[in-house]
This record gives structure tokens, sequence and C-alpha cells, in this order.
């Protein structure tokens, strides 16, 4: 029997409309079906009429008469198509993964030990070594053994201070107690320096297609324009942020400021019954534990302020953990985004909108005071600094501290051991002897001292054409100190002795004499000072005999001093004083 024309053509503008919305195997099986149904010859008519396949049509009504379908989800029968090459060359799939892996373990003698992985690279090595494969076919291998691009994980923190974790539940447990008390609780740390000018930011913002920010193609600093340093603080329990945002240099007074502004400007507001105040912060940087002028700044701030400042450390490498930096400083980041930073203003402007669903909110202000680098601490300041304003917690207490802010009273200060050749001072500070009772000399000694270093200084400078490179008290210890300048100056006020006198007491030439007589009376007058002083007794003493008389029928025994060390009249011609001892003199004090 032939085929049956009319039914194929019937058929054909059926098909014209279903082919097109059928996958594969649908359109397979209806040009099947239809050749079968026009008879013999019927799958020639219909590949003929449908432009299709002649195999495709036999494929199609072979199928459907050997019940032998593709299985529901495949188009075709499994085992149809080409092999892959993992599958046509076994050795393929090994030879990738070993050129993986040992660049991945760092074995030296892997071909890609020292260039990067991409797919077109390994290709290129599988090609060398007889597997033939493209790029596409290695990203697709990769990916089916459970491979991916990935960057570094920050996860290696190193080397852990024993005290790591006991410290987080130290700072935690302070932190609960001074919010249960209403006290408040801040996180501080300065955020990276920014360059100010049209630089490139990360990130993107909304703006029309083809229409982006010009900003510079290089980042090249600009002196002009300056930079920025924002310093921050978030008050943990208010969930408040504050940024202080510097032109200078990011120093340890620099961090104490912002704390202090953060203070007067909104803390003191949000706590007014405030007592205490908690820092947390990082272990280094400008307010590590390390950082003496820190730790000299906050304490001048509790005085200041009337709080006792407790400061809580974080162990070294944990600074991520620092509550700032996922509160407050991620948010500035995302408002920065895609955001050139051309001023100081846009910089306080996007700070200032800062704001989150949880409630955040930011005040940041300009600080465009100077910060110089250098300042140094000596030992003696951070020793009394440790006597009298800093305690210790007794966990880690150089992590863990507080600032009290009434200093403890200074101690009593040693006696200094007199010198051979000179009467002992608490024998000369005497009613008897300077008119004055001893307590008030001491404190007209107080009350000259910083007086009387900025005059030295001063000299000093002039003297070197440069500021200081040793710490104050680095040098030998001065022959008179401003203690016995006073009482020399007393001396002669109050009872007219003769300088060879007073230098013989004093263990001094009389030139030194002369001249601390002349600086005293010069810093009195410059500090308007007139200290209390009793009439003079009207005698005239011109010899240490004269005077050890005098000072007997007062109960006063002033020792005879040695003779070898009695420094003779003539000081300018005597070997022991040379003409270089009184210029020096001369130069610092005379003014």
């Amino acid at each position: 029997m032939g085929v049956n024309a009319e039914l194929v053509g019937l058929m054909g503008p059926q098909l014209e409309l279903l082919l097109p919305v059928l996958d594969e195997k649908g359109r397979r099986l209806a040009l099947g079906a239809v050749a079968r149904a026009a008879g013999d010859g019927g799958i020639t008519a219909v590949a003929k009429m449908t432009g299709a396949s002649w195999q495709t049509v036999a494929d199609g009504a072979a199928e459907l008469a050997s019940g032998q379908l593709a299985p529901e989800g495949r188009v075709r029968r499994p085992g149809g198509g080409r092999k892959t090459l993992a599958e046509a060359d076994p050795g393929l799939v090994p030879a990738l993964l070993a050129l993986v892996e040992d660049s991945t373990r760092g074995d030296p003698e892997s071909p890609l030990a020292w260039t990067t992985r991409s797919v077109k690279n390994l290709s290129r090595e599988l090609t060398d070594q007889g597997h033939p494969c493209s790029p596409q076919t290695c990203w697709r291998l990769l990916h089916g053994q459970g491979f991916s691009t990935q960057s570094t994980a920050k996860v290696m923190e190193g080397k852990q201070h024993p005290d790591r974790d006991a410290q987080f539940r130290y700072i935690a447990a302070q932190a609960r107690e001074h919010l249960a008390a209403g006290q408040p609780v801040i996180s501080v740390d300065a955020k990276k320096r920014e360059q100010i000018g049209e630089y490139a930011r990360a990130g993107r913002e909304w703006r029309p297609k083809g229409d982006p920010v010009k900003v510079r193609d290089h980042s090249f600093p600009d002196e002009e324009a300056g930079h920025a340093v924002p310093y921050g603080i978030y008050d943990v329990g208010a969930n408040t942020g504050f940024v202080n945002v510097g032109t200078d240099h990011n120093t340890a007074a620099f961090a104490v400021e912002s704390v202090r502004r953060w203070w007067q400007l909104t803390g003191k507001d949000a706590y007014p019954q405030a007592e205490r105040l908690l820092v947390t912060c990082d272990a280094g940087g400008n307010n590590g534990w390390r950082s003496r002028a820190w730790k000299t700044g906050l304490a001048a701030l509790a005085q200041e302020t009337g709080l006792e400042i407790t400061v809580c450390h974080f162990p070294p490498g944990t600074s991520k953990w620092n509550k700032i930096e996922h509160r407050l400083f991620s948010q500035i980041t995302l408002a920065w985004r895609g955001r050139p930073l051309a001023s100081h203003d846009v910089i306080i402007n996007t700070i200032s909108a800062v704001t989150t669903a949880a409630g955040l909110t930011v005040t940041a202000v300009l600080d465009q005071n100077p910060y110089p680098t250098g300042t140094e601490i000596s030992d003696a300041q951070m020793q009394d600094l440790e006597d009298r304003a800093l305690t210790r917690h007794e966990f880690c207490g150089e992590w863990n501290y507080a600032f009290l802010p009434v200093p403890r009273p200074a101690p009593p200060p040693e006696p200094q051991p007199a010198r051979p050749g000179r009467c002992p001072r608490d024998i000369l500070n005497h009613p008897a002897l300077t008119g004055m009772d001893p307590a008030d000399l001491t404190d007209l000694a107080a009350a000259l001292d910083i007086p009387f270093r900025a005059r030295r200084e001063q000299h000093l400078y002039a003297r070197r054409g440069r500021a200081r490179t040793r710490a104050e008290g680095a040098a030998p210890p001065r022959k008179i100190d401003l203690t016995d300048h006073i009482l020399a100056t007393r001396l002669r006020q109050h009872l007219n002795l003769p300088v060879h006198v007073i230098a013989a007491l004093l263990g001094a030439d009389r030139t030194t004499i002369s001249h601390a007589a002349s600086l005293t009376a010069a810093l009195l007058a410059g500090a308007g000072l007139q200290p209390p002083a009793a009439p003079p007794p009207g005698i005239r003493l011109r010899t240490l005999d004269d005077l050890r008389e005098y000072a007997a029928s007062h109960d006063i025994t002033i020792p005879a001093p040695d003779a070898a060390q009695t420094p003779p009249h003539d000081t300018v011609a005597t070997p022991d004083t040379p003409q270089t001892h009184l210029t020096l003199e001369r130069s610092l004090f005379r003014g």
C-alpha cells in the first residue's frame, strides 16, 4: 500500500502550528506518528513536507513502534549523543586535579606553582600533557569536582594571649555592671585616614546610565586639600555615635580630645548623674595600653570632668570585636560608597546623616586643632601618675585600669642628702633666718616652678637653637635648685647677709648666688607675687660666725662648713670655678 497523500496534505498545516511549541522529543514523536499513519513511504513524505531530517522522522516512528520512549525528564534515551571528554579521555580529570592540588599544597615541582591557576592556563598545560580541552571544559570539570574560585579568608589570628578569652569576659562583665548602674559605656577607635579631594571610592550608587561621577585617575595626595582622621566614639547603651574629624596627626592627644568633645557635646547631657565612665578600646594605636600620652591625657580628663574613667583594652589582634567597628564604622563606610570625599563638609554631612533601622544616630564635628607628634612623657611623670591618679585592676592590670577624679595626695618627698660643704635645707628654712613660715616658702617654690622651668627652657633653646632631645631631668642635677634660689634670696633680703656667706651655706660660689637672687626677684615680679614675710631684725651680720651666733639665740645650730668645700671669695680666678662656668650661668639665667 502506498503513502496516504491526502492524510499528509491534511496534517501539513497542523504540523506547522504544532512543531514550534514542542521540544526535540515532542517534535520527533509527532513526526513519527504522522509518518506511521501515512503508511509506506510516509517517513519520506513527512520529511519532505516539514523540512525535517529523514533520520529524525524515522527515529520517532521507530520509538513509537518499539515502545522504548525516552524516560520522563529526558529528551533522548540514555547513551545518546557524543561522549564527554572526561569519558573519552579517562586521564583528563586526574591530570587536572593533579595540577590544581599540587599548586594548592605548594609543591615546588608543580608547573603552575607560581602562576595564576586560571582555566586558560590549566587548559594550556593539559593540552601540553596530551589531554586537549578548552577553558570552558576545565571550568565545567572543576565545578563538577567541587572546586570554586575563592578569596583568602582572614581567620588565622596568630599567637593568642593566654588571657584572651578571660579578658573578653571581663570586658563584658564591666560593661554589664556599668550599664546596669546607668553609667555610660563607650567604644572608641580611629578610622583610616582619608584623603580629601575627587578620589575614587569603592562601591556603587544609583546614577543615570552612562553618567558616572568623574574622579581623578590617580590617588596621589593633594597637600592643599589635606586629609581627614575620623575618631569615633560609640555609646553602647544609647546606640549613638560621635565622630571627631581631625585634620592633623592621629595622636594620643587627639584621641583624648575626641573623648572630651563627646562628653562636652553629648555625654554630659545624656548622663547628667554619671559618676563613672567605661572606655573600651584596642590594645594598640594612639589609645593603646602602652601609650603614656593616652594615660596622661585621660588622667587630666578625669580630673576635669569629675568622672572615674575606667579603661579596658581588647587583647592584641582582636580589634574587629570592638563594637564601634561593626556598629558605627561599617555604617560610615556604606554612607561613603561611590561618593568622593571632596571636602571636610562632605565628610561631616555624610557621617551626620548615618542612620540604621535599629535607631543609630551620629553626630560629627570638625577638629582643626594641631596635634604634633613626638610628645614624650618622662619616667618621673609616669611614676607620679601611677602613685596618685591611676588604679590598676587586679585582673590584667596592664589592660584594665581606672583614673581617679581626685588624685591621691602626693607622697612626701624623700629628704635629699646634703651635699658636702653645705648647710642642710631644713635648718636654713627657719622663720628667724628667712622671715617666712617654712610652709609658705615651700608653697612659693611650687608657685614659681613653672615660670622657673619655662625661663630656663627659653634660655636653653636660644643657646642650642633647637628643642631638647632628652627628657627633662635626664641631665646631671643642678648645683642649686629653685628652693635654694628662694632661700638665698630670703637670706639676702631678711638678714642682709653677704653673698659669700650665703654661698658658703649652700655650697655654691657667690656668682651663682648673685644670679639666683636676681632671677628669683625677676620671677616674683613677673608673677606678681609678694610673699608674706616678717620685718628684718635690723642687725648687721657680716661673717659666718655672726650668723651662727644669731642663729644660736633662736635655738638654731648651723654646722661649720668643711674648709675644703667652702668656696673662696674670688671664684672667677679659682680653678674649681672656671670662667666658662660663670659664662654658662649668665647665659642661662640672666634676663
